[in-house]
């Protein structure tokens, strides 16, 4: 547990006495993700028991911390109206991102109570799509008019910074509610009470459209170290704004996907342990149906070259090393290519100084693994100088077929509109070995003339 044995002890023993008064406060006085931890820890019949002891406006903050398999819980258990106004308090992104997970006929008895201006904004991001910057950006913000002095300024973030998602940047729009500027309240701070808003404002506003990917909008965040990024219409008018802790969310799901589609799995929506096995199993059974189907080419290439292996035996036993250095090799330049693509550091323009940087690192690599290995096989295989070559001259040109080709597919895979992540480890393995062997074996053909 994050928070400390002996407090966790004490609130599990307040719960299980029915001491709800005394956990009330003692849960007031946490810091609201510690909060939500303990109730995770709580048995399903005793979370809604619990959570409605809680003072309304320190739950409905405390529900966008819970995890999303408990909040599911605590909406089936509670009553619409008490639903209902927990979506009301939220802002209207994490509001979304509950509803979003819930099923239609839940929503629809929940919006029926919820207010009328709750109701058409949460409808109107529903529309956006998933991946879009849209379904992440909220439409609490704090928005002024150049017209207005410093001094208004302040009148203004007072009347509406308690419902605001933060109030560290502001966004300034014309009657029309279009994007034209962007102040922050330090520079607020420091300047005179009547001066005027256009006067101090930045008019060079970076800013992403409602249908632009959530990803661009997590780079420019990160780029820039803003707090908020404007997202506008088509139109140009600023309809919300994304937040660092929304970018935080983004980041996290996006590296998960990378990590699963990496590993040659579907990406999963759930925790490792919440999900359940029959989900695990489907998820991960494509690829690997993919994968052992695409490795029966390394074997149609071992029996094409069957005479070989019968006429020098000794060339099978190294089999094992060419292709698991070459998978190796492919692996790790796909890994930092997929990772500069991620940070916007290559793009598809980009492809032949990529190749022509892996062929020159293979090269080095190569000679220098090969100069290794051939001392060993001097030692092992005295008075063999023919395998010496043939394994040597193999894995310079294995290494540098894989960093190539580990370097290349994931940038085709781009230019293609598939995920990058694809061609990683497991696919790249397996394509560097069907072309290591062919190497390996049209080498060892060559120098012995068979």
């Amino acid at each position: 547990m994050e928070m400390e044995k002996e407090l966790f002890e004490e609130l599990t023993a307040l719960a299980a006495n029915k001491e709800y008064r005394a956990l009330k406060e003692k849960l007031s006085e946490l810091n609201k993700a510690d909060a939500a931890e303990f109730l995770e820890s709580l048995p399903p019949k005793q979370l809604p028991v619990v959570f409605r002891t809680l003072h309304k406006e320190f739950a409905a903050e405390l529900f966008s911390y819970l995890a999303q398999e408990t909040q599911e819980q605590l909406i089936t258990a509670i009553t619409d109206k008490e639903a209902s106004a927990i979506i009301d308090e939220l802002y209207v992104d994490d509001a979304v991102d509950v509803l979003e997970e819930l099923p239609a006929n839940v929503v629809k008895k929940l919006l029926q109570h919820t207010s009328p201006e709750t109701r058409r904004l949460i409808n109107q991001f529903l529309n956006y799509p998933e991946s879009s910057a849209g379904s992440i950006m909220t439409a609490e913000f704090v928005h002024l008019k150049k017209e207005m002095t410093v001094n208004q300024a302040f009148e203004r973030i007072r009347q509406v910074g308690l419902d605001s998602e933060t109030v560290y940047t502001c966004y300034v729009t014309d009657a029309n509610r279009r994007l034209e500027g962007v102040i922050t309240v330090r520079r607020l701070f420091l300047a005179d009470l009547d001066t005027l808003i256009g006067d101090i404002m930045d008019d060079d506003v970076i800013f992403v459209h409602t249908y632009d990917d959530r990803e661009e909008a997590a780079r420019i965040i990160g780029r820039y170290d803003f707090l908020s990024l404007p997202v506008v219409d088509q139109e140009n008018r600023l309809v919300g704004i994304i937040t660092i802790d929304d970018v935080m969310d983004v980041i996290q799901e996006e590296n998960t996907e990378d990590f699963e589609r990496m590993a040659a799995m579907l990406p999963s929506q759930r925790p490792y342990l919440k999900t359940g096995v029959w989900e695990l199993a489907k998820n991960r059974i494509l690829w690997l149906l993919v994968l052992m189907i695409s490795a029966m080419i390394t074997g149609s290439v071992l029996g094409h070259y069957q005479n070989l292996i019968q006429f020098m035996p000794i060339l099978v036993t190294f089999i094992p090393m060419l292709t698991g250095t070459g998978g190796n090799a492919g692996s790790q330049s796909a890994t930092m290519v997929i990772r500069g693509m991620a940070l916007d550091e290559i793009e598809g323009k980009d492809m032949g100084r990529v190749f022509w940087k892996e062929l020159r690192v293979s090269l080095l690599v190569g000679t220098a693994l090969a100069l290794v290995n051939c001392i060993r096989l001097m030692i092992t295989y005295p008075g063999e100088p023919m395998v010496y070559i043939i394994v040597s001259v193999s894995l310079v040109l294995t290494v540098a077929l894989a960093k190539t080709i580990g370097g290349v597919l994931p940038i085709v895979a781009k230019l293609c509109k598939a995920d990058p992540a694809i061609m990683a480890s497991p696919l790249i393995t397996t394509i560097v070995d069907a072309v290591s062997l062919i190497v390996y074996f049209s080498i060892s053909l060559k120098i012995l003339g068979v």
